[in-house]
């Protein structure tokens, strides 16, 4: 399989900003990052938790960040690329509660869009220009299956998603042209505290730990989409082929809701 993006197999000295990066696969995957050589910065909101990623982790920098906040972001990316540059930015940030229509909430519907979609959006307004000056970089967003049709209890999460996905597709054919690459991440169920919310068996869960790994498996090989588990993720990708009809009664059975 051809390569969309250059790959990334060599993290040494490569400077990647996390953004999102105080729990679950953020988390796990600063770690990752770290030890495979990359001097890496976290951001987050919590900045406790930054704190003790930065003294186990030595030559790692932390910056609190509220992603929706739009001047901070640009000033924290511009302490990022003084202090060290930046090769790779991965917006990790995420915000999830089960809302359905029968419960409407729009304070949580506004709350998701912040997060997961108008925070991505401020962060490629404090990096893009940058990136595009030094022709080269990676832009990498998390998105989640949750985006690929829609399902119950994610009327404000899903919809979120299903935009970073279109956001990234729409990046990808801007940004490849001009030296730049683009990823987009699908997980399945991972156990973070975002999934330990959830009431309802969660089929093929896996840990920070091996989406993070799948993550950096799915950069070396330049992959735009990267998504796992696999043997979970690819029944989503038949159920986005089906037609309405099938697809709602399928859900249906499949969830009791």
């Amino acid at each position: 399989m051809q390569a969309m993006n250059p790959p990334i197999t060599d993290w040494s000295g490569r400077s990647v900003w996390l953004i999102g990066a105080s729990s679950g696969i953020g988390l796990a995957t600063a770690h990752a990052l770290h030890a495979a050589g990359a001097r890496v910065v976290v951001s987050a909101r919590q900045s406790d938790l930054l704190t003790q990623f930065v003294l186990s982790h030595p030559g790692a920098h932390a910056f609190t960040l509220d992603v929706t906040d739009a001047p901070a972001t640009r000033q924290v990316a511009q302490q990022v690329h003084t202090l060290q540059g930046l090769d790779v930015v991965i917006y990790c940030a995420g915000y999830y509660k089960a809302v359905r229509a029968t419960h409407y909430s729009l304070p949580e519907m506004l709350r998701h869009q912040a997060v997961n979609y108008t925070g991505a959006l401020h962060m490629l307004d404090a990096v893009l220009p940058s990136l595009l000056q030094q022709g080269h970089g990676h832009v990498s967003l998390i998105s989640s299956v949750a985006g690929y049709r829609g399902l119950p209890q994610s009327l404000a999460y899903g919809p979120t998603k299903a935009a970073l996905t279109h956001l990234a597709e729409a990046l990808y054919m801007d940004l490849a042209s001009q030296g730049l690459g683009v990823s987009v991440i699908h997980p399945g169920f991972v156990a973070t505290p975002l999934t330990a919310q959830n009431t309802f068996k969660m089929p093929a869960m896996i840990s920070p730990e091996q989406a993070a790994q799948a993550m950096l498996h799915g950069w070396a090989k330049g992959l735009f989409e990267i998504h796992f588990p696999k043997r979970f993720t690819r029944w989503l990708k038949l159920l986005r082929l089906l037609p309405y009809r099938w697809y709602f009664a399928i859900v249906h059975r499949a969830t009791g809701m």
